[in-house]
Formats: C-alpha cells, structure tokens, sequence
C-alpha cells in the first residue's frame, strides 16, 4: 500500500496508543515514545513493523505514543491508520490482514 496522506488513529488515554503515519520516500521510520519503553520498546517495534509489512506498506513516517496498549490494541491503530492514510473507506478487511 502506498501512503497518499498523514492519518492518526487512537487515543493518549491510558492503556490506548496515537499511531501517526506520513508519506515517506525512504523506506520505513520509526519513532516510538512509550510509558513502558524500557520492558516492551523492541515488542513493540517488532509487532507495529510487522503489521506494516502484512499490509505491504513500504514507505512510511510511523510515530507511536504508547500509553500501555495491548498488542492487540497496537495492531488495530496501525491497521486504522493505514486505512485513512490510503483513503480505504469501503472494504475494509478488519482483522483479515492482521494475523
């Protein structure tokens, strides 16, 4: 999937993540603030770039203020935030992409 524009999903409420995804020419990056950072940093980035890679998306700006989400919980915001950022608003494979 390729970005066409900024999208956020999610919250800054307590166990809930922001994710924003931008448009970007060079690959994936990532940039990750989490109250739980130093016992679930490296969890996290290895579950949000595998979410990225299932929905094939090559190029992106990806920021994460985690707040103590669930994996689960991560997942859906980046799949939320895929979705609005590529303007799929019908269709929508809800889960299916996320294994």
């Amino acid at each position: 999937m390729d970005i066409k524009k900024a999208a956020v999903a999610g919250t800054l409420e307590s166990s809930d993540a922001m994710v924003t995804i931008e448009p970007n020419e060079n690959g994936i990056e990532f940039e990750l603030e989490s109250t739980v950072i130093n016992q679930f940093g490296h969890s996290i980035r290895k579950s949000v770039l595998e979410t990225l890679e299932r929905l094939d998306v090559k190029n992106a700006k990806v920021k994460i203020v985690d707040k103590g989400a669930l994996d689960c919980t991560l997942k859906a915001r980046v799949e939320g935030a895929v979705y609005r950022a590529v303007d799929q608003k019908e269709n929508l494979p809800w889960g299916g992409a996320i294994r």
